[in-house]
């Protein structure tokens, strides 16, 4: 969580909270762990001593990998308290340049939340491979590679997820209703899954205050069950704890107990929710929810259990149900099924803030992201994705018809994101932490080794079901890398084809065309020059307003972006021009509501911009396309202009008025535009009934040292009042024609297919069709 340091009380809140989603999808693995271990040739190993192995190696690896890499270490990892793959590719780019954004400024440095308090940037200490890297773009896409890679895997589990915890829940009922078939079980679970996905969209966190209570609940409850068992099965199933019994347990089993660890790494699925949801909580919260309550309910369930096998070896095939007493089974299914469903929320809303991140990084189409939460920032709903992944869910749940198959899939995907972790992980504790050689390598050596031994393991299990993650997952990086590539592609050939600033200063103040009242904001990728698409716009269109803003919106390698400090506003040209431009600079996980109005925080900033250049911090006449500043730093801010709320009609038909003028205004015009322009009439009045807020500024009576200031300031007052209107770029991307047969597939099938059928660059930044124009450009890349 960001933000200043937390009290005792807050802290002991927040682990509250963390035990609802934090923890759900680790707590609930009792359930199937044992089953899916034993489903192979383990079963035919009916001995104390096997039980007691495989119940060590669980406490083994749920101690390492959980609790001493991801509790203790991983958590140290954060960015500006989040947590998740990107945290770690955005420490990566920022401390090492390893990253491919474009539009990099050195003035992003200086943004509060880009340096951590923990370690320096500027000390960074340099090395030969960390040299080579950011030399050469070959190995910074390789680095994307496996983050897309790593995130196309959590994006997998969320349809992984719900199949596997629904499904082995719902099964439960057969150990006590032995009549109920598969068919029945399968169609129970498909129901259940239907109405998790087509609630998703109504924001699950309205019933999120019960999520805590309920995982609380289910841990003691199962703690309480494992207790039972050791007392009345066996009393010394403690031994367990010893690794002599993994010693024993290979020498017994061989190699069959090597191919049986696919099921045992099933204790560690849901560890990596604990670092990618740190940034709802905190480090310490977190760290005190898992010694206090997790890690000591899972030993001990995962003990009784084992205390209940070791004395029933029948009753491998549902080992959890039935160890439960008979008095308790009714009411700890019932708490089965809601651990289960809350698991599946945790995951589907882990996946749905992975496309979110992914897309702010340019890794993915334009989806409509919806913030379910009106007090819990960062909750979001992607309906695009809810409905893949219902599909995708149903499908796993209904084509396997075996939890099994499922958990094979489930623990494989789980343990390759593990192992990308390790990685990244060992990365950032050399450049980032800055910690020698030895320290790196001794990371990686231990985790990584435990994970190859599990991962060889799973591996034996892709022709059993773990194909499926494999082909899901290179399907979504595959998805992800091309819209990057071609996003790419289209910024470099923008940024070499920009309009000079001679061509410019050539037209003179009027651009060569008439320039009529209201306020033109025109949307471009480029953060410096003038985009061509501007040049296409003037030469076929006659007029363009008296005032134009080019507006640049990017992402920056931090999490959040303060607010004060996300506008970054400059001139082009010489003053008499009123052309400026405005960078509304994000982090990857900064959400934006609808009721975000970004038209008048621009104003307010170009007015405080204009005060800012007069005091003497820019330029004289500002005829080059230069300094910039962040001016709601500045102490004055908001202090230029008046704002006040106006339900006035004068706005829609002023506005309507000057895009009349914009297209011509006469009876000479084609008919094309004079249907946009009935249409625009149409439909503004219907725009300015809905809107919530309409806004008037006004200038204050303020005394201005330049009388040029106060007449630019109302100048800009007056273009508002006339009306808005924003200019985007409807682009088609092609690939040239003496390009290879993979290119023009990757470009003109994959890519053209995604920009048709996903949303268009106005709905996703909120803009309002009707005082949208979009300006076609084509793009020929090689």
């Amino acid at each position: 969580m960001v933000g200043s340091k937390l009290q005792g009380k807050e802290i002991l809140f927040l682990a509250y909270q963390s035990l609802g989603t934090a923890f759900a999808d680790l707590s609930i693995s009792p359930i199937y762990i044992y089953k899916v271990t034993f489903s192979g040739k383990l079963r035919d190993y009916q001995s104390e001593d096997v039980v007691f192995g495989v119940c060590s190696l669980i406490f083994w690896t749920l101690t390492l990998v959980t609790l001493f890499k991801y509790v203790i270490i991983m958590l140290t990892a954060d960015d500006n308290g989040e947590g998740g793959t990107f945290a770690l590719y955005s420490l990566l780019c920022r401390h090492a340049k390893f990253g491919l954004l474009p539009n990099y400024q050195t003035v992003d440095e200086e943004i509060s939340t880009y340096h951590n308090t923990k370690y320096s940037l500027r000390s960074t200490p340099s090395s030969r491979f960390r040299r080579s890297i950011e030399r050469l773009k070959r190995r910074k896409t390789l680095l994307l590679l496996l983050i897309l890679f790593s995130a196309s895997l959590g994006v997998t589990l969320g349809a992984l997820t719900p199949a596997l915890s629904v499904l082995s829940t719902i099964e439960g009922v057969q150990s006590r209703v032995t009549s109920l078939h598969k068919r029945s079980v399968i169609a129970i679970a498909s129901v259940v899954l239907i109405g998790l996905f087509v609630l998703q969209h109504r924001g699950t966190y309205r019933a999120a205050f019960v999520f805590a209570p309920i995982m609380i609940l289910w841990s003691l409850s199962i703690a309480a069950v494992g207790i039972y068992n050791i007392i009345v099965w066996n009393p010394n199933v403690y031994k367990a704890l010893s690794p002599y019994y993994i010693i024993e347990f290979f020498r017994h089993t061989g190699t069959d107990g090597w191919i049986s660890l696919g099921g045992v790494l099933l204790c560690i699925t849901g560890t990596e929710v604990m670092f990618a949801e740190l940034g709802f909580f905190s480090a310490a919260s977190v760290r005190i929810a898992f010694f206090c309550v997790a890690y000591p309910c899972l030993v001990l369930q995962y003990l009784g259990q084992a205390a209940f096998l070791s004395k029933n070896f029948t009753a491998f095939p549902s080992s959890f149900y039935a160890s439960i007493p008979d008095p308790l089974f009714w009411p700890i299914f019932a708490m089965a099924v809601l651990a289960a469903i809350i698991t599946s929320e945790t995951i589907i809303s882990a996946a749905c803030s992975l496309v979110k991140q992914s897309h702010a990084l340019g890794c993915f189409p334009r989806v409509k992201i919806l913030h379910t939460s009106r007090w819990i920032k960062g909750r979001i709903y992607v309906p695009e994705l809810n409905w893949i992944l219902m599909i995708l869910s149903l499908a796993v749940a209904v084509g396997f018809r075996d939890t099994n198959r499922i958990a094979y899939a489930f623990a494989f995907t789980w343990i390759l994101k593990a192992y990308v972790t390790t990685w990244l992980m060992s990365l950032v504790i050399h450049y980032v932490w800055r910690k020698n050689l030895a320290v790196t390598i001794s990371f990686f050596l231990l985790f990584g080794s435990i994970e190859t031994i599990y991962f060889l393991s799973a591996c034996l299990k892709i022709p059993k079901g773990a194909w499926v993650p494999l082909f899901l997952s290179s399907l979504f990086m595959f998805v992800m890398y091309i819209w990057h590539y071609a996003t790419r592609k289209k910024y470099k050939i923008d940024l070499h084809n920009k309009v000079p600033m001679k061509w410019i200063l050539t037209l003179g103040p009027t651009l060569g065309v008439l320039r009529v009242p209201g306020i033109g904001l025109f949307y471009t990728e480029l953060a410096i020059g003038i985009p061509a698409t501007f040049a296409n716009f003037l030469s076929n269109l006659p007029a363009f307003y008296q005032v134009a803003v080019f507006v640049c919106v990017k992402t920056v390698p931090v999490p959040h972006v303060p607010h004060k400090e996300r506008y970054l506003i400059g001139r082009i040209g010489p003053k008499s021009y009123r052309l400026y431009r405005c960078i509304v600079r994000n982090g990857y996980k900064d959400v934006h509501r609808k009721d975000d109005d970004l038209e008048n925080d621009l104003i307010m900033s170009i007015a405080e911009f204009i005060q800012l250049e007069s005091e003497g911090c820019g330029t004289l006449d500002g005829s080059m396309d230069g300094w910039m500043a962040v001016v709601r730093t500045s102490g004055k801010f908001g202090t230029r202009l008046a704002v006040s709320e106006s339900d006035n009609p004068i706005i829609s038909s002023s506005s309507s008025s000057s895009f009349s003028d914009l297209m011509g205004g006469g009876c000479s015009k084609s008919a094309a535009l004079k249907k946009l322009h009935s249409i625009y009439v149409k439909e503004s009045s219907h725009l300015t009934r809905h809107r919530r807020h309409m806004y008037r500024f006004q200038l204050l009576e303020t005394k201005f040292k330049n009388p040029q200031v106060k007449e630019e300031l109302l100048h800009l007052v007056e273009a508002q009042q006339a009306g808005v209107t924003y200019v985007t770029g409807h682009s088609q991307v092609k690939a040239k024609s003496n390009s290879s047969f993979l290119k023009k597939f990757a470009i003109n099938g994959v890519y053209s297919f995604l920009s048709e059928n996903c949303r268009s660059p106005a709905v996703a930044l909120n803009i309002p069709q009707v005082c949208l124009i979009e300006v076609g450009m084509k793009y020929h890349v090689v």
